[in-house]
């Protein structure tokens, strides 16, 4: 009997080698090697050809003909958002998000709207038996001949499933426990991920069936498993918030049918998830009166303009190297943004340990969130606070000039519908279009001017 060959594998990024290894050429991740086996010279010995098409010749891009890709909406419209409009038939969207936060509750959910278009589903768990997932359907009052409900781990059968059901759509939850059995290493490897998300992938572009795959995600807060993964889907979206907290945000990280800049912001509640139609008003109704350091600066979230608080404290170092620590956005934008202070102001911030705060738990990037950081520091130093009916938009340069910024109308609208008077933002924004009579714009070119408009001695 012939033996068979061992590799040990990367279970982060993939990266074979023969012999065992401490540290990973590929990632420079210790400890992630795991002893595999290799595949026998039949791989191919279950072949899922379910309805596969014959394969197409090569044709000129001048001569194609291209057209909209018809999508399927939901009744959650955040979710529709995220996905660029609905679900796209033949794609492959994945679904990354921390334990206990809500996927399977969203997935569920979107596939009872599914199944009461009289579409049906096929959802596959497996992690759960069928009694478990009918519990949490009980919960979330989900009843429907159409969704038809499968506890199976291996591929080979799921496929079989779907040959006979033949589902307008699938849910996988989650990737990690499938398996091949061509296959010898344990499911959730980097070889059974990878296969198993090559098959349904075959399965969902060949049938033109819609796949949802459900992805755990490490303590670094990536998806688990190679890194592969994430470039074979046709979507990534990625489930955020705290377990303890209601609100929770999909985010979309990659999607090749629409933008990758819009969010989606849900609330968990008894009876599943709810989506929040105005998150303006969410992230501002605990917005304190009169605290020095907080500010509010209308950020875009793709196409919708989301209101957000940003909080600021600025203390005393008591060790000589100063704190800075930043949640919500960039770590590195912190330290700049006090240099400038430090630098074009003239506040001596050396000395002082900053901590910055983006209420409500959202992410901002984006460069116009600049100078409602640099005046909540600003604020919070001098321990005046601005006025609670100022919005501050701009992106702040190294030379102390207020850049603009993109949006500028839709941003200034949304502030004016939450009652908000005063809009501080860049004096080259002003150009080009006419501002809403209940409130004021006013631009600003260098931070010191932001400053006395916004923040007073």
């Amino acid at each position: 009997m012939a033996k068979r060959k061992t590799k040990f594998v990367c279970q982060h990024c993939g990266y074979e080698s023969p012999k065992w290894m401490g540290k990973c050429p590929g990632c420079s991740s210790w400890n992630s090697f795991v002893e595999e086996m290799e595949a026998s010279g039949n791989r191919n010995k279950h072949t899922f050809n379910v309805g596969r098409n014959v394969a197409h010749k090569p044709e000129k891009i001048s001569s194609i003909q291209t057209q909209q890709e018809p999508r399927v909406t939901v009744e959650m419209r955040e979710f529709n958002r995220v996905l660029g409009g609905g679900i796209v038939a033949g794609s492959l969207v994945l679904i990354g998000g921390d334990p206990g936060i809500g996927k399977s509750t969203l997935l569920l959910q979107i596939s009872a709207q599914l199944a009461d278009k009289k579409l049906p589903v096929l959802y596959v768990s497996g992690e759960e038996s069928i009694r478990q997932t009918k519990l949490r359907a009980d919960r979330l009052d989900i009843t429907s001949d159409l969704l038809y409900v499968l506890s199976e781990t291996n591929l080979f059968d799921i496929a079989k499933q779907v040959e006979e059901i033949k589902p307008s759509f699938v849910v996988i939850d989650s990737i990690q426990t499938m398996y091949k059995e061509e296959i010898s290493s344990a499911p959730g490897s980097v070889s059974q991920v990878r296969e198993c998300t090559s098959e349904l992938m075959k399965i969902a572009k060949t049938n033109g069936i819609p796949i949802f795959i459900v992805g755990h995600v490490t303590k670094e807060g990536s998806i688990a498993g190679p890194r592969l993964l994430e470039h074979m889907v046709d979507a990534v979206l990625y489930f955020e918030g705290e377990r303890h907290h209601t609100y929770r945000i999909l985010r979309g990280v990659k999607n090749r049918f629409g933008s990758t800049n819009e969010m989606g912001i849900f609330e968990m509640k008894e009876k599943g998830l709810r989506e929040v139609m105005n998150p303006s008003e969410i992230f501002l109704e605990e917005r304190s009166e009169g605290a020095s350091g907080s500010t509010v600066v209308a950020s875009m979230e793709g196409t919708r303009p989301v209101l957000v608080e940003i909080q600021a404290l600025i203390s005393p170092s008591a060790f000589g190297n100063p704190r800075r620590m930043a949640t919500g956005t960039d770590q590195n934008r912190v330290p700049l943004l006090m240099a400038v202070l430090e630098k074009r102001v003239g506040l001596m911030l050396q000395n002082q340990d900053a901590y910055i705060k983006v209420a409500g738990g959202v992410k901002l990037d984006e460069p116009a969130i600049d100078l409602a950081i640099a005046c909540s520091i600003a604020s919070s130093f001098r321990d005046q606070p601005t006025r609670p009916d100022d919005i501050f938009i701009g992106e702040v340069g190294l030379t102390g000039e207020i850049r603009r910024v993109s949006r500028i109308e839709q941003r200034v609208q949304e502030a004016a519908k939450l009652g908000f008077k005063r809009v501080i933002c860049p004096a080259n924004n002003l150009d080009g279009w006419t501002a809403p009579d209940q409130i004021e714009v006013i631009g600003v070119k260098t931070v010191q001017e932001a400053l006395h408009v916004g923040v007073s001695r």
